[in-house]
């Protein structure tokens, strides 16, 4: 049986990047998936794509409801959740003083509150289950460094950082089989990075090269190699690890 196999992983911002590229993973290593999105036509081609082990469903993380409707749709179509991924996320840059607020409360929506609502939905469907499970917050490398540019996104991905270490503790101190970690990805090759990258801000060549001049490994990385990471974690690979950071950022976080 592959590491996957037996497993029912809700997956938020599913249809496309990393969300798409864990789904697809989580199929291929013998689980089953559910692709929620706000994109749902493009989640329902996926789910299409991957064949009877997986579905799709409407899901706005900002919203408490909907994922308390995903959860269920998950159980209803699986019979169980053991997995929760919290992918779905924005970037945007803005500082303090001269930042959009809109952008401010988006991204706390978003990338904050929306994991928030997501381990509270599962959480209890999970201990449901009887089984091991797990739960992959996507970081960010800005959550160790962060960044002066986005300080949103810098403040959304280290608060996520010290809530998935929260939720960590308090499952293992209550003794519930429900890991939680987190997955700290670099410059990622997917729609938000592009939307970086011909931004006009400058050349996407020039944009490129100096996103990857931020990582040692002097590249952009692969949706596939933080998916890769994600599935890791998930599985009962990592049965002995709950709250840590995993990074897959080139050595990002760790440059001098």
């Amino acid at each position: 049986m592959s590491r996957m196999g037996g497993k029912v992983a809700l997956v938020s911002g599913g249809a496309e990047g990393i969300g798409a590229a864990v789904a697809r993973l989580i199929v291929a290593e013998g689980g089953s998936v559910m692709l929620g999105d706000v994109q749902l036509d493009k989640a329902q081609e996926l789910a299409a794509e991957l064949g009877e082990r997986a579905a799709a469903c409407l899901l706005d993380v900002r919203d408490v409801h909907q994922w308390e409707a995903a959860v269920s749709a998950t159980r209803g179509q699986f019979g169980k959740l053991t997995v929760l991924c919290n992918i779905a996320g924005i970037s945007e840059p803005g500082n303090v003083p001269d930042g959009d607020l809109d952008v401010w409360h988006r991204t706390i929506d978003i990338n904050l509150h929306g994991p928030f609502y997501g381990m509270r939905a599962a959480i209890p469907a999970m201990e449901a289950s009887g089984e091991a499970c797990a739960i992959v917050n996507i970081g960010s490398m800005i959550a160790l460094r962060p960044a002066s540019f986005v300080a949103a996104y810098s403040a959304s991905k280290t608060g996520l950082r010290g809530l998935t270490q929260s939720v960590a503790l308090d499952l293992a101190e209550r003794g519930l089989p429900i890991r939680v970690n987190m997955v700290h990805p670099g410059a990622i090759r997917t729609p938000m990075y592009n939307r970086y990258k011909f931004s006009g801000a400058d050349t996407p060549e020039n944009i490129e090269t100096n996103f990857a001049a931020t990582h040692p490994m002097n590249r952009i990385g692969e949706p596939e190699e933080v998916a890769r990471a994600v599935v890791f974690l998930a599985s009962d690979d990592a049965s002995f690890t709950t709250g840590c950071d995993f990074t897959v950022d080139g050595g990002g976080s760790i440059r001098s």
